[in-house]
């Protein structure tokens, strides 16, 4: 059911859900780019490289707005601006060539949507066929789109300080009316990112959650959810050549299992090594699409070259990658590992979490990154984003842990907190703890050996550590063993512990904010 004449688009002539062969052709001839040696498309996304957080908004009204956590990350805009910016929008795509794609987020036939994007770039149909799953023929034939994206990227709000906005640039959700309109930023994340702000918002309502986390299924069917901020491994974690990856990103946990929200993945490519990640540097050929990279005069990519941008990026379709599982579904998970970089070098490399531990951890959502490039600054900066992924949840965030609780209950699921960060003294004192010894300790827990373990308490945090684990070395298991000076490890961790409490006061808005409180740290 293409009927587009309900887009409410004048004078337009649609390219409808083009072959790659297709849409690379017309990239080329609309001069959207170039292609670098090996046939890969290269494409700048002018002066923005990455998403526009502070430009986002959803309409103000019935019953949506009784759901939204609003505050700074969930912004209200009126209907009648809505409208306004909705007009905006469809006058810049019209009278033009326009692409449609139509695709499906999410791998569950009973939690998917179909969702419609019109876009003005070929380059950007070509970013959705990447990151979205790709109807069959058959099923484009019925396809009825539950969303539409309208993607006018080069249409500005001049008015944006009469209409009390952020800037000329506008990303804007209407629930009721299941439509988003694009403006003034061409960043291809936008799409991306909107959909599945949508998708965080429409499944907990279902009373099933979504996530953002990668995810991998052993060969014995037991799946393992990763969660964790940017730099805390999570994309290296889960891939494993002796476990098939579902996938990367962004996932739902429904009543059969875990389901892929994408058709693909979108990998951060600043220094790229093809010794570190081979499998991402393989997926990088025809068919894929790269995002601000540099290319050099004999069309090779220089990945180390972040003039441009340090969010240099790459889509691909997620059979670039040889061990992806085909469905992108798979059972209820046996195992969640929340990812941490501490930098302050406190956390142990693993431990054992129960339910409300959990809960507590997950509502966190905490990794400290290290310090900037300026001259002097050496501490390490404490970084808290709820359910690691703050900026992507429309509810409050105890919705989410709350289901996440029940799932755990339920499916009878181990909880695990790893630290990829730092061990013996805080960033630019310690060391980086091994990927051999973090590697020993997921190893662990998805062959279940860790169950074998003596656990110990970890003070002030109250975790269970083990006391000693095939693969790492005894000492580093409790982080007060590695540092020299035991008096300022006690200090940074009793710091660190107060950070943590702070933090989460913001969730005593609610009950299970209060209830979940008591399982964080103890001073």
């Amino acid at each position: 059911m293409k009927n587009f004449d309900a887009l409410g688009l004048e004078n337009i002539k649609v390219f409808y859900n083009l072959s790659y062969e297709e849409l690379n052709e017309h990239e080329k001839n609309n001069q959207e780019g170039e292609s670098c040696f090996n046939d890969t498309f290269c494409v700048d996304t002018g002066i923005f490289t990455g998403r526009s957080p502070k430009d986002k908004y959803f309409v103000k009204q019935d019953p949506s707005q009784k759901y939204i956590s609003w505050g700074k990350i969930n912004q209200p805009i009126s209907k009648e601006l809505f409208e306004k910016l909705l007009k905006k929008a469809k006058k810049q795509l019209s009278g033009k060539n326009v692409y449609i794609q139509d695709a499906y987020c999410g791998a569950s036939l009973n939690s998917r949507k179909s969702v419609r994007f019109v876009t003005e770039f070929a380059w950007q149909a070509h970013f959705v066929k990447n990151m979205f799953i790709r109807p069959t023929k058959e099923e484009l034939e019925n396809f009825n789109p539950d969303f539409i994206v309208y993607n006018a990227c080069k249409c500005i709000n001049e008015d944006f300080k009469k209409d009390g906005l952020n800037s000329e640039v506008f990303v804007v959700f209407n629930i009721e009316e299941n439509i988003a309109i694009i403006g003034g930023t061409y960043y291809g994340g936008e799409m991306k990112k909107g959909i599945f702000s949508m998708m965080n918002y429409w499944l907990p309502l279902e009373n099933k959650l979504s996530m953002h986390c990668s995810a991998n299924v052993g060969k014995d069917g037991d799946v393992a959810l990763f969660f964790g901020l940017s730099g805390t491994g999570k994309t290296t974690l889960s891939t494993d050549p002796n476990r098939q990856l579902i996938g990367d990103d962004e996932h739902g946990w429904d009543d059969e299992g875990i389901f892929n929200f994408e058709g693909g993945c979108y990998a951060k490519t600043i220094n790229l090594d093809p010794n570190n990640e081979p499998e991402i540097y393989a997926a990088i050929k025809k068919n894929a699409l790269l995002e601000n990279v540099v290319l050099r005069d004999d069309k090779s990519v220089d990945y180390a070259d972040s003039s441009k941008t340090e969010n240099t990026r790459v889509s691909y379709p997620i059979e670039h990658i040889k061990n992806h599982k085909k469905d992108l579904k798979a059972s209820h998970p046996k195992n969640i590992i929340f990812l941490t970089a501490d930098a302050f070098g406190v956390l142990p490399p693993v431990s054992k979490l129960n339910k409300e531990q959990a809960m507590y951890y997950f509502l966190s959502g905490y990794t400290a990154k290290v310090a900037g490039t300026e001259r002097g600054i050496t501490e390490p900066q404490a970084t808290f984003s709820a359910c690691f992924g703050e900026p992507f949840m429309p509810l409050h965030p105890t919705v989410y842990a709350r289901l996440l609780g029940e799932k755990i209950d339920t499916h009878n699921v181990n909880v695990y907190l790893i630290n990829t960060g730092w061990s013996g003294g805080k960033y630019g004192v310690g060391k980086r703890m091994s990927i051999k010894a973090t590697r020993a300790c997921i190893n662990a827990i998805l062959d279940g050996s860790i169950n074998q373990c003596e656990f110990e308490n970890f003070d002030i945090f109250n975790l269970l550590i083990p006391k000693s684990l095939n693969g790492v070395e005894t000492m580093l298991l409790n982080p007060i063993n590695t540092w020299s000076n035991k008096e300022e490890y006690i200090d940074i961790r009793n710091k660190l512990a107060i950070m943590f409490i702070e933090n989460f006061k913001r969730y005593e808005d609610v009950k299970e904010g209060i209830e979940y409180s008591k399982f964080g740290p103890k001073l």
